[in-house]
């Protein structure tokens, strides 16, 4: 590595040696061709270069091959005389066997540090992408997210986003009317795609606590840029979960690190392998977006390396923006073969002593085209070269080994343990258990207001028939004191009339008073008095 570039190459001999300008580096690049022409040694020279060079990197690691960057090369290995003779070929006099730091990452939490981010940062145009949405459901996805956001509700896991979708199931009236259509039936096709991403492995993605990005820009003690490996050979049984969350990861860095124009060398270096995947499919917005971000990311310090098999593969409003390239050999057996070729020569600045279509085609293995910005950010013409050999292992680690290096690492244990805080699911749950309880107390009350209703009609009825049964009681007692005071009132008269003796005695007693009969009436009284004695 010279003082301002990294090593990429030399013809044999150890002329035109090709240098990835340190300054230029955040420009960009892409290295492409077909399967076994070298890719992946050149990809990890290049990233051998950039760790020593103090330049942190993180590689997707699509067939396991780049964990040897892990550990130094060995004298032992069958191919240690290929790349003890390229060396000499390239001019390397100091070329040696040397390891990387590396910090392995895995979404599945296999191979490394569980990688994972939140629903609400991964953003619906991302998700929509991921779950293969259409554009109403995107939309609908977009209300969700709008509504999560409105109600203060945490999205961060999938459970939370399912939870969020069947309550704007439940409120689809009245989203209808604030947003428009909020169909049930786009929401039950977004939770199938949801079940889908699940069953692809999605819900190891999302969760917390989330990566923190500078955990990726870091130097080990001897000022060597850490090497960031995603391992990506069982997360490309899922290519559309891959691509989005290389996308993600791009986005992510996009907003987080600040603005610093063209530094003297990247802050982070980006690797991009299978990049075709990320173009496969995907609708103009998201086209549209890694445009943009891989436009713009530039001047926050970061560099995008493509890797792909065919240089077609890549937009062209992407592949405008790679300035640094590296054409392995390509096949030209198809029509699009052809047209790969085609495309790929007129890439390049053009050098008078090469015929770049006929040279693609004829490549060796450990043997590219290459191009590269000059130190005026100029392009340099074409040269064909050999690959410099690699000074770390070329094959993966053993389980063991990468073990070791897992538990040893500067993120210990950090994002190892899973924490699920209380979100969007736990808050919608506890609303509706509230609204539940709020329901049961008013139909509680409404039932103790009817019971109540019912009471007091019956004590109202009873009320009623008591006092009739009062006054019915109070008219038979006036009869009976009528009919006694009757009863009473002939017994005072019967009791208030004389008899006849005592007429007769009356009589009497009248004759007798007269002067004329006073002596008669003595006689007859006393005989009528001695007759009643008698009687008695």
């Amino acid at each position: 590595m010279s003082d301002s570039g990294i090593f990429i190459g030399a013809e044999s001999g150890g002329a035109n040696a090709q240098n990835l300008e340190l300054k230029r580096a955040n420009r960009h690049g892409l290295a492409a061709g077909a399967t076994g022409t070298g890719k992946t040694v050149t990809l990890q020279g290049i990233v051998e270069g950039m760790s020593t060079a103090g330049i942190p990197t993180f590689v997707a690691d699509v067939k396991g091959d780049l964990s040897g960057l892990a550990m130094a090369g060995s004298p032992t290995s069958k191919m240690h005389e290929v790349f003890a003779q390229r060396a000499a070929d390239v001019g390397m006099t100091d070329w040696s066997y040397h390891d990387t730091p590396v910090q392995f990452w895995d979404l599945f939490g296999e191979q490394g540090h569980p990688i994972r981010t939140t629903v609400s940062e991964m953003g619906p145009l991302l998700l929509s992408r991921l779950m293969n949405l259409n554009d109403v459901q995107e939309g609908v996805l977009n209300i969700a997210f709008n509504v999560a956001d409105k109600e203060g509700l945490l999205l961060l896991d999938l459970d939370d986003l399912q939870s969020m979708l069947v309550h704007c199931g439940e409120e689809a009236d009245q989203l209808t009317l604030q947003y428009g259509n909020v169909s049930k039936q786009s929401i039950g096709s977004i939770q199938r795609s949801l079940l889908q991403l699940r069953s692809q492995g999605g819900d190891h993605f999302f969760g917390e606590p989330a990566v923190d990005l500078h955990d990726f820009i870091g130097l080990d003690d001897s000022g060597r840029g850490i090497v960031n490996i995603l391992a990506a050979d069982k997360l490309m049984a899922s290519p559309r979960l891959y691509a989005t969350f290389l996308l993600w990861l791009l986005s992510e860095l996009f907003e987080v690190l600040p603005e610093i124009g063209d530094p003297d060398k990247p802050i982070l270096c980006f690797f991009f392998d299978e990049a075709h995947l990320l173009f496969d499919d995907a609708p103009p917005g998201l086209l549209e977006k890694v445009e943009q971000v891989v436009r713009l990311i530039r001047s926050k310090g970061v560099g995008v390396y493509f890797i792909t098999q065919n240089p077609i593969d890549i937009p062209d409003k992407v592949a405008a923006q790679l300035n640094n390239r590296i054409q392995h050999k390509l096949n030209a057996f198809t029509p699009r073969d052809q047209q790969a070729v085609k495309a790929a020569a007129d890439t390049f600045r053009v050098n008078p002593a090469i015929d770049v279509a006929s040279a693609i085609t004829e490549l060796k293995i450990g043997e590219a085209l290459v191009s590269l910005l000059q130190p005026d950010g100029a392009p340099e013409p074409v040269q064909r070269v050999l690959i410099k050999p690699p000074s770390t292992r070329v094959g993966p680690l053993t389980a063991q080994e990468r073990q070791v290096i897992v538990t040893t690492d500067a993120i210990g244990s950090k994002y190892d343990a899973l924490v699920d805080r209380d979100s969007a699911e736990e808050m919608l749950q506890a609303k509706a258990s509230e609204a539940a309880a709020a329901a049961a107390a008013a139909q509680a009350k409404t039932e103790s207001d009817r019971q109540a209703a019912e009471q007091a009609k019956a004590d109202a009825a009873a009320q009623r028939e008591q006092l009739k049964l009062q006054r019915e009681q109070e008219r038979l007692q006036a009869q009976r004191d009528r009919l006694q005071a009757q009863a009473d009132a002939r017994a005072a008269r019967e009791a208030a009339r004389p008899s006849m003796a005592d007429k007769v005695i009356q009589s009497a007693t009248r004759a007798a008073a007269s002067s004329v009969g006073r002596s008669l009436g003595n006689q007859l009284l006393r005989g009528i008095l001695g007759g009643l004695m008698r009687g008695r």
